[in-house]
This record gives structure tokens, sequence and C-alpha cells, in this order.
């Protein structure tokens, strides 16, 4: 196997892209227009793995890895072209499962070998990102020069810079985004015997979130669970598959579900399915369906 290519990273979050156009330009880089992107990620078992569908351009499948840290980084990736993204997309859902859809415009500028992003990403605002596509063989050292030479021309503040991408950043705002609908439909839970209120938010693959409370009964057995209130939620609206979980209590900082909910979320989840216990804003955790219900009962056991 052909080693992999290799560059420096380094991202951003731009407060004046007008700007850091202006100053690319002034350099002499290379203006190469501005493009759609649509990257699809998939729970690949190492690294990342992605589906890139670009306009103007084809389709690629890039497979990296890069560590995670607020500074130039190395990338070790791997690229293939695609004829048919469709029908690779729909297979590798169904094989891997989706993580995060990441749309955006890129605005394309090239200096001295360094590919300079200026992105507008949905859901997340402006970025500037540094590529330094090293040659085969290089020791980094060039293009991690050429980054910090343009890190400081385009006037990036360190603590702009972010240590992970856009695919973490949208899941992690995607992340408070259920938990506070999770918060929210908590404050209507009917707990007149436990005085214990949770709610559950359940977001399905189109991105659409059902989220409900806790309903207790006085016949104590009759009560309902949020999650499972969630469940019924979901259903009645159309949903057949739970892509994403979270779980809020009043008076517990993380609250996991009891036993019957993980049944029950595990009938619309995957083993992969991530269900976040915490609140927004505040203390969280972060699990897989399997580590929540490992060895768990579903509808292969019955044939």
């Amino acid at each position: 196997m052909a080693p992999p290519r290799r560059n420096v990273e380094l991202k951003a979050r731009d407060p004046e892209p007008e700007r850091s156009l202006e100053r690319a330009r002034a350099l002499g880089a290379e203006d190469r227009g501005e493009l759609r992107q649509r990257d699809t990620y998939f729970a690949a078992p190492r690294g990342r793995l992605k589906l890139r569908e670009q306009d103007p351009g084809h389709a690629e499948l890039i497979a990296y890895e890069r560590d995670d840290e607020a500074n130039a980084r190395e990338s070790r990736y791997r690229i293939a072209p695609i004829a048919d993204p469709h029908a690779l997309r729909d297979a590798l859902d169904a094989a891997l499962g989706t993580t995060v859809v990441v749309d955006k415009r890129r605005h394309l500028l090239l200096w001295e070998g360094v590919r300079i992003h200026l992105d507008r990403v949905e859901g997340l605002g402006d970025f500037v990102e540094l590529e330094g596509v090293a040659a085969d063989g290089s020791d980094l050292a060039r293009e991690t020069d050429l980054v910090a030479r343009l890190k400081a021309e385009l006037a990036i503040e360190d603590d702009a810079i972010e240590a992970t991408g856009y695919a973490d950043l949208l899941q992690d705002s995607g992340d408070d985004e259920l938990l506070r609908a999770a918060a929210a439909v908590m404050r209507n839970a009917h707990v007149p015997y436990s005085h214990f209120p949770v709610g559950a938010a359940l977001r399905t693959p189109d991105g659409a979130i059902h989220a409900a409370a806790n309903v207790e009964n006085a016949a104590y057995p009759q009560g309902q669970c949020a999650e499972a209130s969630a469940i019924g939620v979901m259903v009645a609206a159309g949903g057949t598959e739970i892509a994403e979980v979270a779980v809020v209590a009043e008076r517990l900082d993380i609250c996991p579900p009891c036993g019957g909910c993980r049944q029950r979320l595990s009938e619309f989840a995957r083993p992969e399915t991530k269900v976040h216990l915490g609140r927004p804003g505040g203390p969280r955790r972060t699990y897989t369906m399997a580590e929540l219900l490992p060895l768990g009962f579903g509808p292969e056991a019955l044939g």
C-alpha cells in the first residue's frame, strides 16, 4: 500500500473574512474562486471517513487521521475519486452509519503550495483554514514554516484557532441543541410523586428533534419515562430511526436512562448511536447505545 499523502493544517474562526481575502490577494495568492462542498461523515472504525461532493468538481472519498490540537498539525489522508456518490453514500450509511453532514461555501486560494480556504460553514459561521501540502518525503519543516508565515500575514489570533474539525464542532453544537430541547421540555414533566423531572430529546436522520418529559401516575406502574414519551412523539410524527439522544434531569447532573428505556431506545437506534447525558452548558457525558446496552436483545434474535 502506498503511504498516505500529508499536509500541515491550521483552522481558525475568522471574524473578518473580507479582510482575510484582501490580505491573501495582497500576498499574491492565486484566486481559484468559490466551491460548494457537502461532506458526509461516517462512523469509521479507524480515523475519519467522509464523502465530499463539490460544485464545481467531482466527488471524492477521503480517509484521514489528524490529532486534535489548537495549532498547526499534521494530517495524513487518502483520496479516491467517486463516480456515483449517491450510491456510495447509501452503502456507507447502511454499513457504518452517518455521523454528521457539513455544508459549506469555500473560497479557495493558493500561495506557495499552501491552500487557503475561506469557509462559510452552515451552522458554524466563518473560518480560515490553511493547508500546507507536503511533497513526498518532506520532513514537514517547509510546510510548517509557510503555514506559520501565513498565520502571521493573515493576522490569525491564537485564541481563534480550533483544535477540532467542522464535523466535531457541528456535533458539539448539535449536542447543545439536543440538551437544550430536553431541558426545555423537562419543565413540563408531570412528577407529583417522585418530584424528579426528566426531559429527553431525539434527533432523527433528517435533523428533526422530538422531545418529551416523564409522566407519572398514581398507579405507579402506569407512569412513563421521558425517553418513552419522546419515542411516542417521534413515531407519531412519522419517525422510524433515532440518530442521536439527549437526556436531562433536574436533580442529577448525569442521568442515565433506566434499563427499560435503554431497550426502548435500541429498538430505533443503532449500536453507534450517541446518547448525551448532562446539561446544556454544563457537565455532560456521551455514550453509544452499545455501551449503554451491551449484548442487547434486538429483532435479529427473533429470526
